[in-house]
């Protein structure tokens, strides 16, 4: 990350620039914000996107980065953070939104949702690993489109994992 402009008087309009670590890889590409599935009834959405993310994914760990992944095989989930790229500029202006789409719901803000519509279109999933050969990773749960840019990877520790137990993580 590297600081690329700077405000003389308020630090919140600091410009940030991140480099992807990664991409996903994987046969979603039918965006939920997009006509496609903005066509169906929340219902429909949802399953649509629960259909996506049970699905396997490979995210290609960019090959200066393959040592970064070294002792990750003893972790079973993992944090993905990664870029929305087909998400039009104008949606990321929306401050409040209708969870899962469902208009049935009142509008909350968008900082309550894991709406991909926001202002800073970071996104994150908890995957579970299922291997990893070299710099690429095999994983289940990702919702995230074909050709994302992966930011980051973290280990995860499920809830079932005792607080004491993490300083006991192999890495």
């Amino acid at each position: 990350m590297e600081q690329s402009g700077k405000s003389e008087n308020n630090d919140n309009n600091i410009i940030i620039e991140l480099k992807p670590i990664g991409i996903v890889r994987n046969r979603s590409n039918d965006a939920s914000w997009g006509e496609t599935l903005g066509k169906l009834n929340w219902q429909e959405r949802a399953a649509r996107m629960k259909g996506q993310s049970d699905s396997a994914s490979e995210i290609t760990v960019n090959p200066e980065f393959a040592d970064a992944l070294d002792g990750i095989e003893g972790f079973s989930h993992l944090l993905i953070l990664y870029w929305p790229h087909l998400l039009p500029e104008e949606r990321r202006s929306v401050t409040r939104v209708h969870p899962i789409g469902n208009r049935d719901f009142p509008l909350v803000g968008v900082f309550a949702t894991r709406s991909p519509v926001r202002p800073n279109t970071i996104l994150a999933t908890v995957v579970r690993l299922l291997g990893r050969h070299n710099n690429v990773l095999t994983v289940t749960g990702l919702d995230a489109l074909d050709g994302s840019p992966v930011l980051d990877i973290k280990p995860h520790y499920p809830e079932s994992v005792d607080a004491g137990e993490v300083g006991k993580s192999p890495v």
